[in-house]
Order: C-alpha cells, then structure tokens, then sequence
C-alpha cells in the first residue's frame, strides 16, 4: 500500500514553460464534467515519465485511471462553486501538481475528520471497517461522504497542504479531501493545477 501522502517540492524541470502550456489549454465550459468548481482543460497535458516517477516515489507500479480526467489541468477563480465539498477519489492513489506562480499561491488542498464517525479516510481493512460501525464499505461512503459532502457542520478540518509553485502532492484517494477556495479573477493569477489519477499497475 502506497503512503497516505507524498509531497515533492520543485517537480518539474521547467515549471514556467508546463505552466505557460497548461494557460494555453482550451477551459471550454462544455466540457465541464463533475462537480468539481472551477474549469477542466478539455486536453490533457502530458509530463513525460509522469507514472515512473509517481510509482518510484509511492512504492508500487501505478498507471493512469480508466475514465478519470488524469493529466488534465483545472483552472479555478473566486467565487467559482462546485456541487460537492469534502470528497475522496475514484482511483488507487491521487496526484495534484499546483502551477499557480508564488505571488498568486494561496490556501491549497485541506483535509477533514467527519464528526459523527470519527473518520479521517474510508477504512482500508476489515478490521477499521468493522471499528467504524460499518459492515458494507460501499454503504459508509454513501453515508459518510456523498450525503455529507456540502454540510460543512458534519465535517472538522484537520490539516491543509499548502499551495506552492511546482509543489506536487501525492496522496490516497481515500483521505477525505477538498481544494481550497478558489481565487483571482483571471487565468494568470488563478488556481491552476495539473490532476493525476492512477490506478494500480498489473503484476
């Protein structure tokens, strides 16, 4: 099993000239897919050796996600909403590379506890599900995660990871999860990031 999280600062080799093509992406509203707030680039933007690198680092082969939006860029600005909060990932481990540039850079990705469970992550055993209360994974996140997802009461935030250029995190898809607020009011001084989402690579 991978680690809960990996943060890696100055990824990219030329974080200015990746952050000049993802600007140059189409954010078509169309192409909105989600419920996520802000835009999704309507192309993926490729980092060559991208999953040899995030498998070396987590410590398991990984590859990119069936349906997901892996390697595409999101590009948010204040007062852009979405229709889900708190969240986690359908995948075997996440990836978000922040591209906004330092003078921009703020909040970054946060981390919540659900108060009535207790819970900081879906358990990942038979036993933590037992310890949970829960028999059917599928019912507690159903419970836990999609009915509570917009009611920031039932939530407690316990850490945030904070935005920096080139800073890529890496973490389980499992932790409950949200970006932080958008900001600016424009492309260049926005909340741009890169997504990843991979799957587990065969034996």
């Amino acid at each position: 099993m991978p680690p809960s999280m990996i943060i890696i600062d100055d990824f990219l080799r030329d974080p200015h000239g990746f952050r000049a093509q993802a600007l140059g992406l189409d954010y078509d509203p169309r192409f909105k897919k989600g419920n996520y707030p802000g835009l999704l680039s309507t192309q993926a933007l490729p980092i060559a050796g991208l999953d040899e690198a995030a498998s070396a680092r987590a410590g398991v082969r990984l590859q990119p996600a069936a349906g997901t939006t892996h390697q595409h860029c999101r590009l948010t600005l204040r007062g852009d909403a979405g229709k889900s909060g708190v969240h986690i990932d359908p995948c075997a481990y996440s990836g978000i590379l922040y591209l906004s540039l330092p003078e921009h850079c703020r909040g970054g990705t946060d981390f919540f506890r659900h108060k009535p469970t207790g819970l900081e992550r879906v358990p990942q055993t038979e036993l933590e599900l037992a310890a949970s209360g829960y028999s059917d994974v599928n019912r507690l996140i159903e419970e836990v995660v999609n009915a509570d997802t917009l009611k920031p009461a039932r939530w407690e935030k316990v850490m945030t990871v904070p935005m920096r250029f080139n800073r890529l995190v890496l973490l389980s898809p499992w932790l409950f999860h949200n970006s932080a607020a958008g900001f600016g009011d424009r492309p260049e001084n926005g909340r741009l990031v890169h997504l990843m989402f991979f799957a587990a690579a065969p034996a």
